[in-house]
This record gives C-alpha cells, structure tokens and sequence, in this order.
C-alpha cells in the first residue's frame, strides 16, 4: 500500500478537499428563496427528459436560477452572489499542496529530510518524507528557530550512521549502538535524577493511599468466571514470567474498554504529564524474580517509578547505570533509561508493585518540542495501522 493512499486519513489537506466536496453537495440541496426544496436529480421524470407541458412555464421562472447553479459548477462567478462560494479546484488543490510541500523543504526539518541518504530513492521511508509538510501544516507558526532538535532527532532518525554525543559514546552504562530514537542537545543527563524536581512525583506521594486503593478495586475487578486478566507482558524481552504489567496507557494513549472509571485519581495524574510512545500502567514482579540487564534506546524519554506493594525491609531494587536504589511505598524513583538497567525482588514470598509513567524529558525539552514530538509519533502510529501492522509496537520510532 503505497503512503498517498494510506495517508488520506490524516493528511489536513486531503481532509479540507473532502469538506470543500461535501459542502458543495450541500449546496446543490440546499433550498431556494420561500423555503421550496430544489428538485431532485433522480425525479421521476428522469434525469434530461423534455418537460410536461404543465412544467414549461416553472421551469421558465426557474431559469434564472439553473443559470447560477451552472454557474457555480462551471468556476464562473454569478451576477449576484448572496454569499461567498468556495468551490474546490483540483488544479488549485494541487498547487496548494506544492506550495506547502516547497515552505516545508526549506525548514530545518525539511533540510534534514533532503539531505538523508536514502531521500528521493524508492527506498526511501514515505513517512519522513513527508513529515515536513505534517508539521509545517499541524504548526504553521512555529519559527525555525524552536525546530533545530527536532531536525537533528531527524537525521538521526534517517542516517544510523551519524555521531552520537561523547556522553553517550563514552559512557560506559549507556550503550549507544542501542540508541535507536535520539535527539541531540538534551544536555548532560544521570542515571537518577531528583523526583522533588517534577509535580508528577509530588502528585503521587500525596495521593499515594487513594493510589493503592484504585491499584486494589483494579486487580480485584480481574477476578472471578469470566474476568478479564489486564496484565501482560508488553515486550518481546525474554523477562522472566514473574514480570508482567498491567497497562493504563499505550503509546501515550488510553486503551478501549479500559474500566477508568476504578482509577480516576490516578488516570488524571498520569494524564497531566506528556506520556510517552511505551507504556504507563501498574509493574508486577513476582517474589525471587526481575528484568535482566537491558537499555532502552530512547534519549527523550524519562522514566518515573513509585512503590504501591513493597516487600518488608525493601528487599526489591533497581539498579540503573552504577547505581542501585530500593523501593519504598509513596516513594518515586526517576531515571533515564538510556543506561543499562535491572531489577530484582528478592523476597521469598511478597509481590512488589509499581505504578509505572513514561513520559517526554520535560526537564529537557521544550513546551514546542514535546508537542511536536507526540504529533509524530501518533502520526507513525496512524501510518503503521494504515500500511497493515496489525500490532503496534510499544516502541514506534
């Protein structure tokens, strides 16, 4: 399926054509003066058929007005127009089009898209090839200026074989030939970073208590014949079977036929945040189980954790980077998951649980950037369903 047909769905300018058709429908049914409906173009004397002689006379009192109708149909202006007609051209359509698509190949954005290795090839990725005209057309008054990251997320995006930053290069905990969605210029970055710095983390610890008791009314309504068990495992990581999650969001959206209405307090948290292309939901990790030693590629995402069931004398941890901490209840832990990262729970009979938030680097990034970066990401995930992948991946870029 090629990306011209697969795109109609959400591409602004296709959309304005269908709503520039459609009212023109309308107009054609639309009624005249003294309220008298037009005539029906399937009427039963038959579409061109020669009038009755008892319609001779109306249709003379009418033929002024066919005059202005095939006026409109013909682009031709009427000789006394009530209001402002707008009639779609295809030929003014397509220029349109060209002209959006020659602004956008002059953005920062549009200069990394042509300079890429594979651009104007067959090979080329249609998504990025036309993701400066997505954004010049979703935000047409952005300057160039706030869009030079989002450009360099671009080629990166483009070209695997462009540098990474020294900090990245060189250290040691982060492997970087696992970066796989990077935006240079974040700045220096720590495996933990301070959760006082974020409101997210102090919503949770205050509502922690209400928190526990949505995370309680959620497993118990997965209980009894015929329930539905919402936890899963949610990536193709050989995780031990005593790791599963329960997810409330999925590539930053909310999930069909979710029962919401259990944790409002916390969906409401967890929404006032930018959630990120993964997942945010409640962590499971069975006694004497963890996540082995992995990274996740992603530099624009953060990673909050806060302890909802924690095993006495916090015999569960995390260790990211060369750093370990340990789970306490109504306490967040936030940290960058670019580093190598695992977990463990050592108690030999308690569960451990965490509510879990992905989320864009607000402490990096821009208001601009993070808006521009979750409009691209829904719009991957549109082009995705629309090429025919039946399941989208927890990670889109």
């Amino acid at each position: 399926m090629s990306w011209s047909r697969t795109c109609d769905g959400f591409i602004v300018t296709n959309n304005v054509a269908h709503r520039r058709e459609t009212a023109s429908v309308l107009f054609l049914a639309s009624k005249k003066k003294g309220g008298k409906a037009r005539p029906s173009a399937a009427s039963s004397s038959g579409f061109g058929a020669s009038p009755s002689p008892g319609q001779a006379k109306k249709e003379k009192s009418t033929r002024k007005s066919k005059g202005n109708l095939l006026a409109t149909l013909n682009d031709e202006p009427t000789t006394k127009p009530k209001s402002k007609k707008i009639t779609y051209v295809k030929s003014e359509q397509d220029a349109m089009l060209q002209a959006l698509a020659d602004s956008a190949s002059l953005s920062p954005i549009g200069e990394a898209v042509s300079k890429s290795p594979l651009h104007g090839t067959s090979s080329a990725d249609p998504f990025y090839e036309l993701m400066p005209s997505l954004i010049a057309s979703k935000f047409p008054n952005i300057s160039n200026g706030k869009l030079h990251r989002i450009a360099g997320f671009v080629r990166h995006a483009l070209d695997e074989n462009l540098p990474l930053e020294d900090s990245i290069v060189n250290d040691p905990f982060r492997p970087h030939e696992e970066i796989h969605a990077y935006m240079p210029g974040l700045g220096e970055t720590k495996p933990f970073h301070d959760p006082a710095q974020l409101e997210l983390c102090n919503k949770l610890s205050k509502n922690i208590e209400v928190i526990e008791s949505e995370y309680d009314a959620l497993v118990l309504d997965m209980q009894g014949k015929g329930k539905k068990d919402r936890f899963q495992s949610v990536t193709s990581m050989n995780y031990d079977a005593g790791w599963k999650t329960l997810v409330l969001f999925y590539n930053g959206h909310r999930i069909k036929d979710f029962p919401y209405h259990l944790c409002p307090v916390t969906t409401a948290i967890m929404e006032s945040v930018p959630l990120a292309g993964r997942i945010a939901g409640f962590n499971r990790q069975q006694p004497q189980s963890g996540i082995p030693l992995h990274s996740d590629g992603n530099n624009m995402w953060l990673t909050c954790q806060m302890g909802i069931k924690v095993p006495e004398n916090q015999k569960a941890y995390i260790r990211v980077g060369p750093e370990t901490r340990r789970w306490s209840k109504g306490d967040c832990l936030l940290y960058d998951t670019t580093y190598e990262h695992e977990t463990m729970n050592e108690s030999e009979d308690e569960e451990r649980a965490v509510l879990h938030v992905d989320f864009f680097n607000t402490l990096a990034m821009t208001p601009e950037e993070i808006e521009i970066m979750r409009y691209v990401y829904s719009m991957r995930e549109e082009f995705m369903k629309a090429e025919g992948v039946a399941k989208v991946g927890a990670q889109i870029l």
